[in-house]
């Protein structure tokens, strides 16, 4: 349901005389520069930028260097204006009010040439009494202030001592002192996204009206009572009420599908009154809860709030309720110092296998419903359960959190502090703590979200003294850090909603300024571009990993749609622009290096191609890596540490068109990264790999009930698409565990298979239930492939043909071929498969495209690229 309607249904009613009307301000504006230079129309809501490139004034911003081109769009103030005519009912009722869901970011307000009020904050709404300002014909102006300009202003007035970061690094290319203004601080820059200080109305705005009282807000939690063993839904309402005496009536709240109907008498006193109810559920009734994805159904239930005030007055709120526990398991845990750190939904541990959500892009009006719901499902058909929305972007959009609802994501909820620290003077304090207020207000009914995080990453640098504070000064920045995240936001948040945990940081350990990415504690947060990612004794055995990652190159069919052919080459003016991450293309060529060849065309442009390929080849395989060392890792204690709970890759989606972290690609093509992650974040798989020379398979289990399972291990050549030996192996494997199943030392593995050696063969292995569930086949690299011996370049063809919405690819192959890469191109889509190993001749991948396509127009666009044929 969309955010505007959701609006309207608190409005509601019919045929009462006192009744809420809603008039909607969204559409054409007029959008002029505050030295009268331009002039166009553009859309509410959205921004500025895009108005301009609506209009033809400006390429895609996109392009190129218009980043930087475009500095002047962001410098500059810009006003807002429409006119608009009230019929005279709606201007004689009681209260009228002028409402902005979101205002970007810093604006004066003007009706009818008079300030009603002003803005500074991107993450709040706006209501300004309008009463007497309202005429028949009105104009209405939004004048914006620079959020680059307001910012230096706020921190230039900050005298008493300095509040790092002054500006980012040069590499980003952005702007300064994000910290001083509450406005989405990617969009200074950040070391995966460029520097676009937007402004504009970037949420809905309109005019409400209402005699007698109104519904200011609705919102509810479910919670369990252990006791009495049954549900109570806690609902709170929250009117003003204009009428001079007192309002009465009553509430009739009905779940119809859980035969629930109670009435409730209330009377509301003159002024903004809150109400709250609380309906209790019998335990004798059967509710389905919600469970994220794969472990069960996202049941939910649909309820109506009626109420009845002064025999006329009618309001009705509908919405969808989720019943879910969530309990963060912090205890003791034998074997190893300090506290488990892992989620309980519905009283059954969940281990958390995610990703990080950034902004989808610069500008929040080109992020439609349809990439939404194609960037969500891509996670789910990744067989990811959470995200983390990362503290520097925005609290997403009212559709974001209904979809991971019916998708069954789980969200780790940051606050909008990102890698920084902040001012604590009272005007900022009271104005974080208006956004926490009405973003917990918003969002707790929610079932997808189980954790509220203070803020990304603050606690670390401070404890790291990242800014290189003066020792004597760190107490104070100590005291601000308490002040704005435990004094007044996990205040206030525990006062909003009981219903989820709250910690202070992430990563944070629980205890202030003490190794806040400590393993032992808490959640932790790792980079490592320099050591080989192969060897995964660099990883930490961590309770939980929240973020980490290596960057990879988008698709050159990405990359085309914002360059020209001068920029393709590795080395070229655009490539180095675009990366925004210090020494990172150099990182991704050294990582490359360990393990696999660079590309040796003597083409440029297949040069270029080929090293695309082999970043995007480096990073899933380096993140493959990793996490499957978290996910073997939940179940045991080694030297004191373990228990993995979590592992929550850097990062799902991409901002722009460039290298990152990301497993998705700007408008949602999926990486070599996201197939992997659809297997390594399967419900059963098998993990493979060496210790002092021994190879190990551990089971990894996301099932809810043991089951039997058999092993087989097969010993394959580069040269012979034949196996040269098959093991079989059957096993016990219990429910959410990892547990070892099978070791052989390598020397006496090969020795059992004919002529094979580390540098000739290649391990692969798969589980199958008693049920005939499968794995996804994984595999083991007993050398690196630069190394490897009898690796031919395969000749893949294809035969494509179409099955109902799908289209049918099926391969075969000359040779055995890691790192089969096929590419359509622009056809917007989804492989079943890619990236794959190719052991056996002839193989099926489906094709799922997200638009209308031929079979002509795939054959046209295909491409296939493994690892042999960068050579």
């Amino acid at each position: 349901m969309r955010p505007l309607l959701l609006l309207l249904l608190a409005l509601c009613p019919a045929g009462s005389e006192a009744a809420a009307r809603s008039v909607s301000l969204r559409g054409s504006w007029l959008i002029r520069s505050e030295n009268g230079s331009l002039e166009l129309l553009g859309s509410v809501p959205g921004c500025v930028h895009s108005a301009l490139l609506q209009r033809g004034v400006i390429q895609d911003p996109y392009y190129r260097f218009n980043d930087l081109d475009y500095r002047w769009i962001s410098l500059s103030n810009w006003i807002y204006s429409k006119k608009f005519i009230l019929s005279s009912d709606i201007r004689k009722a009681q209260k009228v009010k002028l409402i902005f869901d979101g205002v970007d970011t810093v604006a004066k307000i003007l009706l009818n040439n008079i300030t009603v009020g002003k803005t500074d904050n991107m993450f709040v709404g706006y209501s300004f009494d309008i009463t007497d300002v309202v005429r028949d014909t009105n104009t209405l102006e939004v004048r914006f202030e620079s959020a680059v300009s307001y910012a230096a202003k706020q921190s230039s007035a900050h005298k008493a001592y300095p509040v790092p970061p002054k500006c980012p690094l040069p590499v980003q290319k952005g702007e300064c002192h994000v910290n001083f203004i509450r406005k989405e601080q990617c969009s200074f820059s950040w070391d995966w996204g460029p520097s676009f200080p937007t402004q504009g109305i970037w949420r809905d705005v309109r005019i409400e009206t209402y005699d007698i009282c109104h519904l200011n807000y609705f919102t509810f939690t479910p919670i369990y009572d252990n006791t009495a063993q049954e549900w109570n839904l806690e609902i709170e309402s929250s009117f003003d009420v204009v009428s001079a005496h007192p309002v009465g009536g009553q509430v009739a709240i009905a779940i119809p599908e859980l035969h629930i109907q109670q009435i409730h008498a209330i009377e509301l006193q003159p002024g903004e009154r809150t109400v709250e109810l609380s309906v209790k559920i019998s335990k004798n009734i059967t509710v389905e809860t919600w469970w994220p994805h794969g472990h069960g159904n996202q049941t939910g239930y649909n309820m109506t709030a009626h109420f009845k005030l002064n025999g006329s007055l009618s309001i009705e709120k509908s919405a969808k309720v989720y019943f879910r526990t969530v309990e963060l398991i912090e205890e003791p845990i034998n074997g190893s110092f300090g506290l488990s750190f892992y989620f309980k939904i519905n009283g059954f541990p969940i281990f958390l296998k995610g990703s990080n959500w950034i902004p989808a892009d610069s500008f929040q009006d080109r992020v439609t419903s349809d990439l939404l719901r194609r960037l969500l499902q891509s996670a789910v058909d990744a067989n990811m359960n959470v995200l983390r929305v990362w503290g520097g972007g925005v609290y997403e959009q009212d559709e974001f959190y209904d979809l991971c609802d019916e998708l069954g994501i789980m969200v780790w909820q940051d606050f909008m502090f990102a890698s920084a620290f902040y001012p604590v003077d009272p005007g900022f304090i009271n104005s974080v703590r208006a956004e926490v207020t009405y973003q917990v207000r918003r969002l707790k009914s929610h079932p997808s979200l189980i954790i509220w995080s203070g803020n990304n990453e603050n606690e670390v640098l401070l404890d790291m003294n990242w800014f290189q504070i003066p020792e004597e000064d760190l107490p104070i920045y100590q005291k601000d850090y308490v002040t704005l995240y435990v004094k007044n936001i996990k205040k206030l948040v525990l006062s909003e909603d009981k219903s989820r945990p709250f910690v202070r940081s992430s990563p944070s350990n629980g205890i202030y300024f003490s190794n806040p990415n400590s393993n032992n504690f808490g959640d932790v947060h790792f980079y490592d571009y320099s050591r080989d990612c192969w060897d995964w004794k660099t990883f930490p055995k961590a309770r939980l990993v929240s973020e980490y990652g290596y960057q990879s190159w988008p698709s050159f069919s990405t990359l085309e749609k914002v360059s020209s052919a001068k920029d393709w080459a590795y080395d070229s003016k655009f490539s180095l622009h675009r990366q925004h991450h210090e020494n990172g293309n150099n990182e991704m060529l050294n990582q490359v290096k360990y393990h696999f060849r660079l590309p040796q065309s003597t083409d440029p442009l297949s040069t270029f191609k080929d090293t695309i390929y082999l970043t995007q080849v480096m990073q899933a395989q380096c993140v493959k890596t990793e996490t499957e060392f978290y996910l073997r890792s939940r179940s045991e204690i080694v030297d004191g540490e373990g228990h993995t709970m979590g592992a929550l890759y850097w990062q799902l989606n991409d901002i722009w068109q460039a290298p990152s972290w990301a497993s998705l690609e700007y408008g949602g093509k999926w990486k070599m990264l996201h197939y992997f992650a659809q297997h390594f974040f399967a419900p059963l798989l098998p993990v493979g790999f060496e210790n002092e020379d021994v190879f190990y398979v551990y089971g990894v289990s996301d099932l809810h009930s043991d089951t039997n399972v058999t092993l087989t291990v097969r010993v394959h050549m580069w040269s012979s698409l034949n196996p040269q030996c098959v093991h079989v192996t059957k096993h016990r494997l219990a429910a959410g565990k990892a547990v070892p199943l099978y070791y052989v030392p390598v020397p006496l593995l090969l020795s059992k298979c004919g002529a094979c050696t580390r540098e000739s063969c290649v391990v692969t292995f798969s589980l199958v239930t008693d049920d005939g569930y499968s794995s996804p086949t994984n595999y083991h690299f007993l050398s690196s492939l630069k190394e490897a011996v009898g690796l031919y370049k395969a000749k893949i063809t294809a035969s494509i043909s179409q099955q109902g919405d799908a289209f049918v690819f099926n391969l075969q192959t000359s040779a055995v071929a890691p790192f089969v890469w096929l590419d359509v191109s622009s056809v917007p889509g989804r492989f079943s498969d890619n990236g794959f190993l190719m052991t056996e001749e002839k193989r099926t991948v489906l094709f799922y495209p997200w638009r209308p396509t031929s079979k002509t127009e795939l054959r046209e666009a295909f491409h296939v690229t493994s690892l042999a044929s960068t050579y």
